[in-house]
């Protein structure tokens, strides 16, 4: 793979600080600045899969329900009760 330089501008204390900050870790500046862009590069692609994986999930739902493929208030209700009864169960097992 080629390489480019990457030119930017910033304040000179904040050079110097982060210049003392890598030397500090045995590291340069332009190591640490790569390690941040690949860092941010891979968070990036991460978050767009997931976005990807999530409309993907809630169009997966939607059509469930265009389909009629529907649980009924009373018994989500009656579910969800069950869990909360439990978890007070647990609770005040646990004090």
């Amino acid at each position: 793979m080629g390489e480019a330089t990457f030119t930017i501008r910033l304040d000179e204390a904040l050079k110097n600080a982060f210049a003392d900050a890598a030397k500090a870790h045995d590291r340069t500046g332009a190591q640490l600045i790569r390690d941040f862009m690949r860092e941010y590069v891979a968070g990036q692609r991460a978050a767009d899969e997931h976005d990807v994986w999530f409309r993907h999930q809630v169009q997966a739902g939607l059509d469930s329900a265009d389909a009629g493929h529907l649980i009924p208030d009373d018994d989500v209700e009656a579910e969800a009760q069950a869990w909360r009864e439990e978890a007070r169960r647990r609770m005040a097992s646990q004090a």
